[in-house]
């Protein structure tokens, strides 16, 4: 099954620890590559920031590929652009599940 991990970037770790899981499970994981608000990516905010319209795009270019959508919202966090990442998943008919239940969970 290939698996995109989406997410607050600030979850790095839990990125890291979902995506060895499901690898080791045999499963391909598309996953964020950038970290914007990881401490050890901090130097290259800038540069991030500045093609952050063309990470977007290639997020969504991971779901599409996707059969699956996997929400990390660790403390029940969604920010704005997995909001936005999870009503395109849904838009595109990807199954959407997320790591922890939340109340976004309830209104989808």
């Amino acid at each position: 099954m290939i698996i995109t991990l989406c997410g607050s970037t600030r979850f790095k770790s839990e990125f890291e620890r979902i995506a060895k899981i499901l690898s080791i499970k045999g499963h391909i994981i598309l996953t964020c590559n950038c970290f914007f608000h990881s401490e050890t990516e901090k130097k290259y905010i800038k540069r991030i920031m500045k093609n952050k319209p063309l990470l977007d795009k290639a997020h969504k270019k991971k779901i599409d590929m996707s059969d699956v959508v996997i929400v990390i919202n660790k403390n029940n966090y969604i920010g704005h652009s997995t909001r936005q990442e999870i009503f395109y998943a849904l838009s595109k008919d990807k199954k959407v599940l997320f790591l922890e239940k939340s109340d976004f969970c309830e209104i989808i």
